[in-house]
């Protein structure tokens, strides 16, 4: 299979694994020595049964020496990791994957040609397969600071003295800068890229073509670091006597992958609400940490009027309630919160981005440069709901159907709860589906009013596959009186309509 056609992957379903974690799993689970591209056949079969479209091994890149080192003298990453891994040894550090030393294959992961077959194993089970690019720098000690220094932000020794962390010098005496983003510290394991430097956007192009005949996307980490006017207001000084280029990094660089490749997916970690323009320079999916902050801060009704967006927008939003940079959801949210938060965001348009271990409940944040995790046990209930909320979703009316948001009405006049619940509808064949939750920690009422082409003749049957319970009411009772909701705090109600 080749790289697989987006025209089937409307509202797509991505798992995200941290790859070294998850091979040594495997590798304990079947006692033997496995590399990616000989795992069983069945590993990927279990993935897709679960409704999973797109893999993204995280991690997957050689990692840099020195960038371990990097990760073994920093106090606030030391401090990381025994909280996450109490019994955490050196060898356990295996530096960061985002200090990238090549894009090639980390030997630990097996041998180069393994690539080539993970993507086959994945394909033929229709799971596209996502590795990450790292547009905004390298590993510190990457071949080309040796070779092509010109490709990287650098300083006049006088120039540092202001900033002495922004900057380290290479064996041949260039003095670099690390990487950053304008509001924070430098990375301390990397080399920050001039995107001012047409050889590097050439040099780093042709990166992004080689990994597009290995994979079916990338994932590229911070995104908006590279726009022209970001990258400006970021290093300026050190690039005011080079040309600002006339177009942006990622039309040229998108255009040029998709020109070889037309099915590739771009997705883009962003923020700063600069979303909307990378979707228009050619990302097929944006990250919406808006939505993210406001599950985890906000009541209903902004929720509800974030989901009031144009669908364009929407169809190519990334929800999520955790990945590897945020709290694990059972954590941040609390385990209740959490089931309501994870339907919200897999059950409205766009890419639903779940995170290995979500599924299951767990709640400590593992540090990217760690290769060993602290073993929690599942939680159940979690696995349960799960199971159930993926079966809903995997299903052609979310896939392809036509989504519509509801405004919730009182149950009544006096009841303001029914501002705490979100509901929508899929549809279309004749058949919906209509999600209602209760987002917040109160017991609430309202009426939902489905739309008028929704109603048949017949007494209708709301069918929760979170419960098994059924309600039966009659047409002419819903148009006139609307649906009656009762909610406890965070519940919800996943209704199939039969």
């Amino acid at each position: 299979m080749q790289n697989m056609s987006l025209s089937t992957l409307s509202n797509p379903n991505l798992l995200e694994i941290n790859t070294v974690l998850f091979l040594g799993r495997l590798q304990e689970e079947y006692g033997e020595e496995i590399t990616l591209g000989t795992l069983p056949q069945e590993v990927w079969k279990s993935l897709a049964r679960s409704g999973f479209d797109l893999l993204w091994c995280m991690g997957m890149w050689e990692r840099s020496k020195g960038s371990r080192t990097s990760a073994l003298s920093e106090d606030g990453l030391i401090k990381d990791y025994e909280t996450a891994l109490p019994n955490w040894r050196e060898e356990d550090v295996i530096g960061s994957p985002y200090a990238v030393y090549s894009y090639r294959l980390d030997p630990r992961f097996g041998p180069e040609d393994d690539l080539k077959k993970l993507k086959d194993s994945l394909n033929r089970e229709g799971i596209g397969l996502i590795l990450d690019f790292v547009p905004n720098h390298l590993a510190l000690d990457h071949p080309w600071t040796l070779s092509n220094p010109g490709y990287f932000i650098h300083a006049e020794t006088g120039e540092t003295s202001s900033s002495p962390d922004m900057f380290f010098t290479t064996k041949k005496g260039n003095v670099l800068a690390h990487g950053k983003d304008p509001y924070f510290p430098s990375w301390k394991d990397t080399v920050q890229l001039n995107y001012f430097s047409q050889d590097a956007r050439m040099a780093l192009i042709e990166e992004l073509l080689r990994i597009a005949h290995f994979a079916d996307g990338v994932r590229c980490d911070m995104a908006m670091l590279v726009l022209n006017s970001v990258f400006e207001k970021t290093w300026g000084p050190f690039v005011k006597d080079t040309p600002k280029p006339a177009q942006e990094f990622w039309a040229e660089a998108i255009d040029r992958v998709k020109q070889l490749y037309p099915s590739f997916i771009f997705i883009a970690e962003a923020y700063w609400d600069l979303e909307w323009q990378l979707q228009q320079l050619g990302f097929d999916y944006t990250y919406d940490k808006k939505l993210y902050d406001l599950l985890v801060n906000a009541p209903a009704q902004q929720i509800h009027d974030h989901l009031w967006a144009e669908s364009s927008y929407q169809n190519r939003s990334v929800r999520f309630i955790e990945n590897h940079d945020e709290k694990r959801a059972a954590a941040a949210f609390g385990k209740e919160k959490s089931t309501a938060a994870a339907i919200i965001a897999a059950t409205i348009p766009g890419l639903h981005f779940f995170h290995d271990g979500q599924m299951a409940g767990t709640t400590l944040k593992q540090p990217v440069q760690l290769k060993r995790q602290w073993k929690e046990t599942p939680d159940r209930r979690l696995c349960r709901f799960y199971d159930r909320m993926l079966g809903y979703i995997n299903h052609d009316l979310v896939r392809r159907g036509t989504w519509k948001l509801m405004d919730p009405a009182p149950a009544w006049e006096s009841n303001q709860t029914y501002r705490n619940l979100l509901s929508w509808v899929w549809y279309g064949d004749d058949r919906f589906k209509l999600v209602v939750v209760n987002y917040s920690p109160d017991h609430s009422q309202g009426r939902i009013y489905l739309p008028r082409d929704l109603m048949t003749k017949n007494p209708m049957v709301f069918l929760d596959v979170l419960t098994d319970a059924q309600y039966e009411r009659e047409p002419s009772n819903l148009i006139s009186y609307g649906l009656y909701i009762d909610l406890k705090p965070w519940q919800a109600h996943l209704f199939d309509l039969a």
